[in-house]
């Protein structure tokens, strides 16, 4: 990327979230993430071209120091901090501003710093993996798992935490809040739990009620988001219609509600199957599996039937990328409830000692030291002030895992495509090239931990008012298990052959 040679003209809106925004190149697989500051403050919140710069590279430094070493090194893409010309930055916010959701322009894109972090486009297979001789565009699925486990501490003073999961919870208090007209019934225990039935139902209710956790893209256009005002079976159809290609032949005599019903099931399969894959397994000989304790694994909110979540078989094959985020997730083993005394406890140090807070590592630098401080914190508190940052340490990278994205991006395979035999899985009916990355790995501030505490509290007690008058809610969902918009059959099997690629 020449720097010096920078066009607006050749970047396009590609998305943005609640502190950065995306654009991608229209030739090259590439995006820079630029960071927004609120309306309201913009004139005092704007960084120094220094102070982005840093903002930055921690950015870089976490992903590729931190995260990487935890999730897996075929998963992250840490990226590269970069310093653009002010003109194209100015002209590239005005270009995409009209592009943007109304919803986000309550923040303003950085035009003062220059400083972008540039990342491969995930939403891309490379050149190398598109073996497919009818030149579809690749697709990509991008999945927003949250938090994958129920806390068991023993300093939770609830018990319907260890009941019903955080998500399930904090969709009630959404659908209060006007966050959402409607109330999604994912529930992430479901996609977590190895069970392909529960994975399936999970990814079903993701495409029925995208909200922020879900989209798919075509050849790096957003064919599939979250539409509050739509009309979901409408654009499920819409949805079809632009798969039917990748997943049913020419010439097949399905009507159009039927094939919408095949096509949307099989792209199911095909994420399931991708989520479950490892490349470090021995050709031969049982997969490893990672097992939790059947009170961690099923969600008393889940629409699935109870037997199927206390019979059903709930285990990942190890080092699958679920495997790797939900591991990861697990360093928070105190739940926010145990924190925060330990929290109070660094609190009170640092305010004693501020200079100590370089020592600590509590803004970085996000190097070998401070894995070091996640990985060997003790496994008891001893009093001390270094068991304290270690946990804190610990919960501010669980959450990044809890608030991490899935990219799964597929491209179709011809028949006559040599493969390595020993990369397929389900050699039956179609066959993909397929890559699986973990993005949106950022460091969480230290400072948002006691905002945690208390949205904890807030999404805690609303569910317990919302439920408790009528325990009938739950059973209600239940019956919904039945209705369908588009998932007409069990389905264990998979009828799909990927293939997996690095990017």
């Amino acid at each position: 990327m020449e720097l010096d040679k920078m066009d607006e003209n050749d970047w396009k809106y590609h998305g943005e979230g609640n502190k950065s925004l995306v654009v991608s190149h229209v030739q090259h697989a590439r995006v820079l993430r630029l960071l927004k500051y609120s309306t309201e403050d913009a004139e005092n919140s704007h960084k120094t071209t220094e102070q982005a710069f840093r903002h930055i590279q921690n950015i870089v430094d976490y992903c590729q120091n931190v995260m990487k070493p935890l999730l897996g090194e075929k998963f992250v893409h840490n990226g590269e901090a970069v310093k653009l010309p002010l003109d194209f930055v100015r002209q590239l916010s005005l270009k995409v501003q009209q592009e943007r959701p109304e919803s986000r322009c309550d923040k303003v894109m950085d035009t003062l710093s220059g400083c972008a972090l540039c990342l491969p486009n995930l939403t891309q297979l490379s050149s190398c993996c598109c073996c497919s001789r009818e030149h579809r565009p690749p697709l990509c699925i991008e999945i927003k798992p949250k938090c994958g486990f129920l806390p068991a501490s023993r300093d939770i003073t609830k018990d319907i935490k260890k009941k019903v999961c955080r998500f399930c919870m904090h969709q009630h208090f959404k659908l209060a809040n006007g966050k959402w007209k409607r109330l999604s019934h994912y529930c992430p225990l479901d996609l977590f739990s190895g069970n392909k039935q529960r994975m399936s139902l999970a990814i079903k209710h993701l495409i029925e009620e995208p909200q922020n956790n879900f989209n798919i893209f075509k050849g790096g256009e957003c064919i599939y988001t979250c539409n509050d005002d739509a009309d979901v079976f409408q654009d499920l159809d819409e949805l079809a219609q632009h798969l039917r290609p990748y997943f049913l032949p020419s010439g097949s005599l399905l009507s159009r509600q039927q094939s919408s019903k095949v096509v949307l099931n099989e792209l199911i399969q095909v994420i399931v199957s991708a989520l479950l894959s490892t490349w470090d397994c021995p050709r031969s000989g049982q997969l490893r599996k990672t097992h939790l304790s059947e009170g961690r694994v099923t969600c008393e909110a889940s629409l699935l039937h109870r037997d199927l979540l206390r019979n059903g078989n709930h285990c990942l094959p190890k080092d699958c990328v679920l495997d790797k985020i939900l591991s990861t997730q697990m360093l928070d083993n105190l739940d926010i409830e145990g924190l925060s005394p330990l929290f109070k406890r660094v609190e009170q140090h640092l305010q004693m000692f501020p200079k100590e807070r370089c020592r600590l590592q509590m803004d970085g630098p996000y190097n070998a030291s401070f894995l070091e401080k996640v990985q060997n914190c003790p496994a008891e508190d001893d009093g001390s002030i270094e068991y304290a940052v270690g946990k804190v340490h610990q919960y501010r990278v669980a959450m990044t895992a809890k608030d991490c994205s899935i990219m799964v991006a597929i491209a179709t395979c011809g028949e006559d495509d040599g493969l390595d035999q020993s990369l397929e899985i389900q050699p039956m009916k179609p066959r993909f090239t397929c890559s699986v990355s973990i993005l949106d790995l950022d460091p969480k501030p230290y400072e948002s931990i006691s905002h945690q505490s208390r949205l904890d509290y807030k999404i805690v007690n609303h569910y317990l008012r919302r439920t408790q008058p009528d325990n009938q809610e739950l059973d209600n969902l239940e019956e919904l298990a039945n209705q369908s918009l588009f998932l007409g059959r069990d389905r264990d099997g998979e009828d799909c052959t990927l293939v997996f690629h690095p990017v």
